[in-house]
């Protein structure tokens, strides 16, 4: 039986010996880490790597924990975080909390706490991860109507009109769903692509146009247009409903 990856925690601590510190524990308890003792470094790493955790200090030298928080969330990255600071006031926490953080511990700290809660924060997210269809779909996601069909993520289906269902491959709904949500928007196929990929995913605009291709092709078969779906050229596309009902009138 093959064994089980271990999860990669960035620790983002500038100061060195607590940071070896900290990886040792990590290691000895069954994780793989990778240790950054700046912003700018965290950030240059997570770009270019799947992380399961990043366990983060507030006070860095180059800025603050809270500040890589934002450039993250700007560069669509997502990593359940644990703020690991010095600062023990109740602003502070809050703060990190309403960000998006998952924890919060204190300096000085147990280290048999640390991969406790560690522990805790990878089995919630691998929790919520269980009812991901794709990055931005999930299986509780309410069903909604696209040109003349209903899209069901519960049941990974589409319903056309004369009551035909069929199923629906995942990647196929993600990419209406986004559609449906950025509605009369020019979407760049990069943004297409990492929303429902991810931001790391090594996907090609061809393979992207191979789902649009089977997708438009199944409205197709049963009597339906996606007019309102529209390339366009050197960017991505469109989808605007609205447009194409005022130029077919």
């Amino acid at each position: 039986m093959r064994a089980e990856p271990k999860p990669l925690v960035v620790v983002v601590e500038d100061e060195a010996e607590l940071a070896k510190l900290i990886s040792i524990h990590l290691e000895r308890a069954g994780m793989q880490t990778q240790v950054c003792n700046r912003a700018a470094h965290a950030l240059a790493f997570l770009k270019k790597n799947f992380a399961n955790l990043l366990l983060l200090d507030i006070t860095l030298p180059d800025q603050s924990g809270f500040a890589l928080m934002e450039e993250l969330k700007a560069a669509d990255i997502s990593v359940p975080t644990i703020f690991l600071t010095g600062h023990v006031d109740e602003p502070n926490k809050v703060k990190g909390l309403n960000m998006g953080g998952d924890d919060y511990i204190t300096k000085p700290f147990s280290y048999a706490e640390l991969v406790a809660r560690i522990h805790a924060v990878l089995r919630r997210t691998e929790s919520n991860r269980d009812l991901n269809v794709t990055k931005n779909v999930k299986l509780s996601d309410e069903p909604f109507d696209f040109c003349g069909a209903q899209i069901n993520p519960v049941r990974l289906e589409i319903s056309f009109p004369g009551h035909a269902v069929q199923k629906l491959g995942r990647k196929e709904l993600g990419i209406l769903s986004y559609l449906q949500a950025h509605l009369g928007t020019v979407i760049t196929r990069q943004a297409l692509i990492h929303s429902v990929w991810g931001v790391h995913a090594d996907v090609k605009s061809r393979s992207l146009d191979q789902y649009i291709v089977k997708v438009r092709e199944l409205y197709a078969t049963h009597g339906l247009t996606l007019d309102a779906f529209r390339t366009v050229h050197g960017i991505g596309y469109i989808f605007d409903p609205k447009d194409t009902v005022k130029k077919g009138r």
